[in-house]
């Protein structure tokens, strides 16, 4: 159906990986039976390739579809870094509240890793240059963070702590 349509198919612009791109699609509503109910197809058309795009919000226009599908891809990367990065895939609890704890935990980490990007002056160096893409990487961050953690003068922001002179027990 994708090569039936090809022909009619109309140019989008649309905010896509944050730049304005042009984007030619053909959209169709049609019924899905094992739904039960219509759908909104969105054929994306590349140069060699094509892909389709579903919804069954039909008030959504073809640009919304295509952007909240382009942000969708940014969600799952920042799944990926949960598992990979900070470790939530590797979790060796066995009861429910355990596990909750422990994502939420890992949701912390990745939420203050990004507070501390955001305040950064300047861009992390990129370790895994790709060509023309500009922004750096959740592991370029964790990188800066683990060389702050290092260094000397870490001492004079988080203090280690002091054993102290009494034993608090006895006292």
């Amino acid at each position: 159906m994708a090569a039936e349509v090809r022909q009619q198919a109309k140019t989008y612009t649309v905010n896509l990986y944050g730049k304005r791109r042009e984007v030619c699609a053909y959209d169709a509503v049609v019924m899905v039976k094992t739904l039960k109910c219509p759908v909104r197809v969105v054929w994306v058309f590349r140069k060699t390739q094509w892909v389709a795009l579903f919804t069954t919000d039909l008030e959504l226009s073809v640009t919304q579809i295509i952007e909240y599908y382009g942000a969708r891809w940014k969600i799952e990367s920042g799944f990926k870094e949960l598992k990979q990065d900070i470790g939530s895939r590797t979790s060796q609890c066995r009861n429910a509240q355990a596990v909750t704890n422990h994502l939420q935990f890992c949701l912390i980490a990745s939420t203050i890793t990004w507070i501390y990007a955001d305040r950064l002056k300047t861009d992390p160096e990129h370790r895994h240059k790709v060509k023309g893409r500009t922004s750096f990487a959740f592991s370029d961050i964790r990188r800066l963070i683990a060389e702050a953690a290092l260094n000397e003068d870490f001492d004079r922001v988080c203090p280690k702590p002091v054993k102290p002179t009494k034993n608090s027990l006895v006292a």
